[in-house]
């Protein structure tokens, strides 16, 4: 192939000369050179490119040598050249067409451009008068290339952590990093593109042309998985795809588990895995369990020296990964106090609890010197707290009530382990931080707690406080599903119901032609003025979690004015009001910082246009998690930063729900025109899998 070309190369002259009464073009910058876009460079930085390429320059003519009227007109010459088999050198020349001084000049190499050859070029201007000088003269430089025009070979994949699955079926487990080897023959492989079914999925670059890589993969679920790989050369090339199929076993239960579900009276706490945990005469069982976790019982800490239970023994090694969780109640925020730790030296290995970073308590994890901080600790409520270590990334990281909180802080672990600590933690002089108040299920996990399953560990199901599906009204009022309380329907606000006959009003003049009912067999319908409907109290206490999700439909394409579809006031304003802007087009979730008149309001928002009375309407939630002070709005199951606030400070609201209208200064107002269904209510903040459920006439699964 080489030959072949050699044989069309021609030789030139490369002398330069330009007339005395004209200046010639500029000698062309190395930077303004690329080879198929890549940057003009020669010896090891040589780029390869996978088709004959396209060279290009940016070349200038200075303007004071031609007339106001002219356009500086300039042309490229390039020259390659190459060393054949045979030593001699062959070159080839091009000139361009004529293009304006600061146009960009291009060569297409031909096809018969010789593979896995080093060509070098370089480039002059002609302005038809003079030349400049070529672009590697004085402090120029020249640039090369090499044609590539075989693609790589497949990479081979291995894995000890997970074999193959045609070698070891099921493997361990959601939680464990496994490290799978890629590995192509061919030695000009610089890249791997990766996926793995279901995520993730990424570019891994190897040290040197032709060396392996090791790519890292956290199983976030159990069951089968597949790794694709494709190797990429140094010109681009791309083989085709490795596949490595393996499958996942769920994730291995804790090492150390107590329940502190002991009969009231016991010493020692029972472990469920581990050693039993030896009891401080501060420690009464028997307390009060968190509602909505299958927790039957749980211990109480006095705060004292005394309050303390230990299994007298290290549980977990630190230098390696782990997590740490239990369900916590403080009796008090004032102070620093531990949950759980271990010991180490004459520091603990880890500590998780409270602290009071600055003027408000907040939840910590603290390992090895790096501490993460997030969430709201108060007085008399239940969180449940993860801490975990990632030995992988060198990462601490913090859950409250199943999410992250806080910025997950580089650690480097205490290299020793002692005794396992619940509810105090090892200093200098002796133990501090003693925890005052209610402690359950604790748990110490040998890898990572993967976010799917800190939400699970922190799941408390929500308990239903009302559902209301708007297809019956009986003495001006419908009914709630469960025998509640019945929404009470004021003036202007009337049950749809679906006839089930097809109505066509150009046909029949009588017929009377109504939007399909929402959910079901039938709506609320509010027609803007005074129509709407109310709880004979307060349903959701605004002040602790909580979830409500409504089904709505706006009757106008345009509204007049804001619409509220749901409110439950304080004394002196709403403590919340989900309400359709007009002028920003979305849909509202607005919330008092306090029960007072003017009170400044936190706004989070959806858009959407407005429905003008079309089509199935949009499903609208609220969930307020008091454990990590985080309120979102979902419209039809999603919601984003935009739609998420963080609420410190939520009160207690004493006002009755309402549907259709909110509270404007001394009375009622934003009265909506359209139609509202299915509105739900539950004690504690469904998950987002469970947010979905809502609003399609059956409650959620919340299993």
């Amino acid at each position: 192939m080489v030959g072949g070309c050699a044989a069309a190369l021609l030789a030139i002259a490369s002398g330069t000369a330009y007339a005395a009464d004209n200046l010639p073009p500029r000698q062309p910058l190395v930077q303004d050179l690329q080879s198929q876009g890549e940057a003009c460079a020669t010896g090891a930085d040589t780029p390869y490119v996978s088709a004959p390429p396209r060279l290009s320059a940016l070349l200038y003519d200075p303007e004071e040598d031609n007339q106001p009227s002219e356009f500086s007109p300039v042309q490229g010459e390039f020259e390659a050249w190459l060393t054949d088999p045979a030593g001699a050198q062959q070159r080839r020349t091009y000139t361009t067409t004529t293009l304006s001084s600061g146009s960009r000049h291009y060569w297409t190499l031909p096809d018969d451009t010789p593979a896995n050859t080093v060509i070098s070029w370089h480039v002059r201007a002609n302005d038809g008068q003079a030349k400049s000088a070529w672009s590697d003269d004085g402090d120029g430089s020249v640039c090369s290339f090499v044609y590539d025009d075989a693609n790589p070979e497949k990479a081979a994949i291995s894995s000890s952590e997970y074999p193959s699955a045609e070698d070891v079926f099921w493997v361990d487990g959601v939680g464990v990093y496994g490290h799978f080897t890629v590995d192509s023959p061919s030695d000009d492989v610089v890249s791997y593109r990766y996926s793995f079914l279901g995520g993730p999925y990424g570019t891994v670059f190897t040290e040197r042309p032709g060396a392996a890589v090791t790519i890292p993969y956290l199983p976030l679920t159990s069951g089968p998985k597949q790794l694709t790989v494709r190797a990429i050369d140094r010109s681009g090339r791309s083989s085709g795809e490795s596949q490595y199929g393996f499958n996942v076993k769920s994730g291995r239960p804790p090492v150390a588990r107590w329940k502190l579900d002991d009969p009231v009276g016991s010493r020692t706490a029972s472990a469920e895995t581990g050693a039993p945990a030896r009891a401080g005469t501060g420690v009464t069982f028997g307390g009060p369990a968190p509602a909505g976790t299958g927790i039957t019982a749980t211990v109480r800490l006095d705060g004292s020296g005394h309050g303390f239970l230990t299994p007298d023994a290290a549980v977990t090694d630190t230098s390696q990964s782990f997590a740490v969780s239990a369900w916590a109640r403080p009796a008090q925020t004032g102070r620093a106090m531990t949950v759980a730790s271990q010991d180490a030296d004459v520091r603990p290995g880890f500590t998780l609890g409270l602290r009071t970073p600055g003027s408000r308590p907040a939840w910590s994890f603290t390992i090895g010197g790096a501490t993460v901080s997030g969430g709201a600790p108060e007085t008399g409520e239940w969180a449940h707290l993860l801490g975990l270590y990632d030995a992988e990334t060198g990462r601490a990281h913090l859950y409250v009530n199943g999410h992250e909180v806080g910025s997950a802080a580089e650690a480097t672990p205490a290299g020793t382990s002692g005794a396992f600590q619940i509810g105090r933690a090892q200093g200098a002089t002796g133990y501090r931080d003693r925890w005052q108040g209610d402690i359950s299920d604790v748990q110490v996990h040998d890898r990572v707690v993967v976010p799917g399953e800190a939400a699970e560990l922190a799941q408390r199901k929500p308990k239903s406080l009302g559902h209301w599906s708007l297809e019956t009204e009986t003495d001006g009022a419908s009914p709630e599903q469960s025998d509640g309380a019945p929404l009470r329907l004021g003036a202007g606000a009337s049950i749809h119901r679906d006839s089930g006959n097809a109505c066509l009003p150009d046909i029949d003049p009588d017929c009377t032609y109504g939007p399909p009912t929402l959910v079901g067999e039938g709506h609320l319908h509010l027609d803007g003025k005074s129509g709407h409907a109310a709880a004979e109290g307060p349903v959701v206490d605004t002040g602790d979690s909580f979830t409500l999700g409504v089904v709505v439909r706006l009757a106008d394409s345009e509204p007049a004015h804001p619409m509220t579809v749901l409110s439950q006031a304080g004394e002196h304003t709403d403590a919340f009001k989900v309400r359709y802007e007009p002028s920003t087009h979305a849909w509202q979730l607005v919330l008092p910082e306090k029960d007072e008149a003017g009170a400044h309001e936190t706004v989070v928002s959806q858009i959407v246009g407005a429905d003008g009375g079309e089509g199935l309407g949009h499903r609208l939630a609220v969930t307020y998690d008091d454990g990590t002070d985080t309120i979102r709005l979902y419209l039809d199951g999603e919601t984003n930063a935009e739609a998420t606030a963080n609420l410190p400070n939520g009160w207690h609201s004493t006002g009755a729900l309402q549907i259709g209208r909110g509270r404007v200064g001394d009375g009622w107002g934003e009265y909506l025109h359209g139609d509202v269904d299915e509105v739900q209510a539950y004690s504690g903040a469904l998950r987002d899998a469970d947010v979905l459920g809502l609003g399609w006439g059956t409650d959620p699964c919340l299993c």
